[in-house]
């Protein structure tokens, strides 16, 4: 962007404590109360929301829900309902939608909107973001935070400062000076590990890592250094891209019992793969990668990958998990297991592979046994396979699906 056109006017909409604020708005009882949403608090699962009251007490979402029950045993503890939640998100990216058609949700509770062209109808970008929050707050009852700026990195910053219920705006001409007083971890692509080594070096907040040449930044933290030195004086070119596909898509369980049973732990997959080519399938997108996920009984997580031809099916998937996971030593007891998909591509209908004659068979049947789960739910159809798997015992299933790289 030159200096001679006009400035981007980007707002970043994120949902307060979304699935914790359903919850407490359904239930009135609940209103004012710390409300944690995830797994059973006596379970081996983790924290999915937490209301604001309960953060009071250090609770948040991804902590073990049994760690959140100690903080906050006081706590009301509810059980997810993806479902509901998803029928909101809906609603208010519909919501959304009426003000620009340059709507990128990011995820099920937040999304950035390009309304530089809606400003002549609707305002400034201030006034286009009142009127969204209070659109919201009216139809469906939950309060947003908002972020206004040029781009979408300060806006998405700026949403994240005065939650909940907040509004930030920052003029055009002011990111570097709105971004130098905060924490260099604010910056996409600072983790731990990096904002500990900047630290490190004296490098603490954004103005910090802005003062230091970019030469001295690049001889310790290489080609990465230039990206954050642009970051931290607030330039970010991307443009709002609506529609885009997810990056990923995936499933994990955590087991009630840690162990090392490898029957167990495949027949987990197997499920895994056949929910996950059900998800491609339905929304006609076939993936060249497969991740596998373990996490151990101390809580380190390792992860392997193998890429090879697009694919959306579930058998394939399952045999790349498999085959990644007889590649890993098993020397402590599982806790958790997942597998993803990535590099998302469209499906490339009627150009299977030739190496597998049954491979027109098996998606016929595949797209039979999609047919069947949506009129009868889950499970009503399984692989023959794991009819006598190990039983599992309870546990967690997450599906999750990734839009873009993490924020945060």
């Amino acid at each position: 962007m030159t200096g001679t056109e006009p400035s981007r006017t980007i707002i970043h909409v994120d949902m307060d404590a979304f699935y914790a604020s359903i919850e407490q708005r359904d239930r009135p009882e609940l209103r004012g109360r710390p409300v944690v949403v995830g797994a059973h608090p006596t379970g081996r699962g983790v924290v999915s929301a937490a209301s604001y009251e309960a953060r009071v007490f250090g609770v948040h979402s991804a902590m073990p829900i049994r760690r959140a029950a100690r903080l906050c045993p006081h706590a009301a503890f509810l059980p997810v309902d993806m479902d509901k939640y998803a029928r909101e998100s809906a609603r208010i990216m519909t919501i959304l939608a009426e003000f620009t058609p340059l709507l990128e949700p990011v995820s099920i509770d937040e999304a950035f909107l390009d309304v530089t062209a809606s400003r002549a109808l609707m305002g400034d970008g201030r006034s286009i973001a009142r009127l969204i929050k209070s659109t919201i707050h009216q139809t469906v009852g939950l309060t947003a935070s908002v972020g206004v700026a040029a781009n979408k990195f300060v806006s998405k910053v700026a949403s994240d400062l005065r939650k909940p219920d907040g509004l930030v705006v920052v003029p055009p001409g002011e990111e570097a000076a709105f971004l130098a007083p905060l924490p260099v971890a604010r910056l996409w692509g600072v983790g731990r590990v990096t904002a500990t080594a900047l630290e490190a070096v004296g490098v603490k907040t954004i103005g910090q890592l802005v003062a230091t040449p970019v030469e001295n930044l690049q001889a310790r933290f290489g080609g990465h250094a230039a990206g954050l030195h642009d970051l931290g004086l607030g330039r970010d070119e991307r443009p709002v891209e609506p529609f885009a596909p997810p990056k990923s898509m995936g499933a994990e369980e955590t087991f009630d019992t840690d162990h090392r049973d490898v029957a167990l732990l495949e027949a987990t997959l197997r499920g895994q793969s056949e929910r996950v080519a059900r998800e491609l399938r339905a929304e006609g997108f076939s993936a060249r990668s497969v991740t596998l996920k373990l996490r151990f009984a101390d809580f380190t997580t390792l992860t392997r990958t193998r890429t090879g031809e697009p694919t959306q099916d579930g058998l394939r998937i399952y045999r790349d998990a498999r085959e990644l996971l007889g590649r890993l030593p098993l020397r402590q007891p599982v806790r958790l297991i997942g597998l993803s998909v990535s590099q998302l591509g469209a499906a490339r209908t009627g150009q299977l592979s030739l190496l597998e004659p049954d491979a027109v068979r098996r998606e016929r049947l595949a797209r039979a046994v999609d047919r069947l789960v949506a009129r009868f739910g889950e499970g009503s159809v399984r692989p023959a396979s794991l009819l006598d798997a190990p039983a599992p015992g309870r546990r967690r299933t997450e599906e999750a699906r990734e839009r873009r790289p993490p924020t945060r």
